[in-house]
């Protein structure tokens, strides 16, 4: 199955999904409407939604009402996924996101933080109206564990001599979990056995390291026009992720020199230099292969589903994690 294809399979409750986000975004206060539009809107590859209804559909054949709930748990978890993408932007100071301003760019820091607030206290309405005790208790875990991981990583930051293990238990935290949370959820409220569920929600944790160790990588291997935000956020912001760690552990002494002065200080003035130095050690070779045996332990946890055109798409959306160049 070719990465187009992925969402061709669950096209129709897709587009449900999509009307029913707009429909849910509505408030009495213009602005959050606006801003909460803008965010949405802005071409984002809404993953994590096409995991729930695609982990939902490889589970079971779903009746009408089961088809209604993964549509509003897949639209919680856009708004989760949103929310935090707003506070992200804020606490980063961030001005791009796929390629376009980011809302604190464009309206301010008070305003992102404060729609980010809306879009997660609406995540738990919508929680309510699903009625089912154990997503809430999945989502409320994973909201918590996300908060976690960029509490860490914020420590983290400007620290050169961050472990490998402890970026990995950061990203496991701030990225996979809500990928954990979406696959988990479809599952659940699919009915899936307890085998089912759980080899699913492994899944979703080794998709989601996979997506991130990739995004890592991008950071020094593409453009800003293929990513759609500025090429060394990472380094400016003082991050240490996989690539800076390899190259810090295996590089040359010059090049360990560079990229711990630009972690603990955050500069981009050795952008060029650091990125041939990332690129020409093997920290792409190193990550990108990490990336990938993330992805063939998903494929592996879902071994056990039932054949079908769904669970192919879980499969064919393993492999785009670590092949995708935006």
């Amino acid at each position: 199955m070719q990465p187009t294809q992925i969402h061709d399979v669950v096209a129709n409750e897709f587009g449900l999904v999509n009307e029913y986000i707009v429909s849910q975004l509505s408030s009495d206060i213009p602005l959050i409407e606006q801003i909460g539009y803008y965010i949405i809107s802005n071409g984002g590859k809404r993953l994590r939604p096409l995991l729930v209804l695609l982990a939902a559909k490889a589970s079971s054949e779903l009746d009408t009402k089961k088809q209604h709930k993964a549509i509003q748990v897949a639209t919680i978890i856009e708004f989760i996924h949103t929310s935090t993408l707003l506070h992200d932007d804020v606490v980063d100071e961030s001005d791009m996101r796929r390629g376009k301003k980011t809302a604190n760019e464009e309206w301010g820091n008070a305003p992102s933080v404060l729609v980010g607030d809306f879009l997660y206290s609406r995540a738990f309405q919508i929680m309510v109206d699903v009625g089912s005790m154990q997503c809430m208790s999945v989502l409320a875990k994973t909201t918590n564990i996300i908060a976690e991981g960029e509490v860490q990583q914020l420590i983290n930051c400007g620290d050169p001599d961050t472990s490998e293990a402890s970026y990995l238990k950061v990203i496991q935290y701030k990225t996979a979990k809500l990928f954990e949370g979406a696959a988990l959820c479809g599952a659940v409220i699919a009915d899936a056995s307890a085998e089912h569920q759980e080899a699913l929600r492994h899944y979703g944790m080794y998709v989601g390291t996979a997506f991130q160790l990739i995004d890592d990588v991008m950071d020094y291997t593409s453009t800003a026009e293929e990513m759609g935000k500025s090429v060394g956020d990472d380094l400016a912001e003082g991050k240490p992720t996989l690539p800076l760690i390899f190259t810090m552990k295996h590089g040359k002494a010059d090049a360990v020199d560079r990229v711990r002065q630009a972690i603990q200080t955050g500069g981009l003035e050795q952008l060029d230099t650091i990125i041939n130095d990332v690129q020409n050690c093997g920290a792409i070779e190193y990550t990108q292969q990490k990336a990938q045996e993330q992805a063939d332990l998903a494929i592996e946890a879902i071994s056990c589903l039932p054949e079908s055109d769904y669970k192919a798409a879980l499969i064919a959306l393993a492999h785009a994690s670590v092949k995708r160049r935006n």
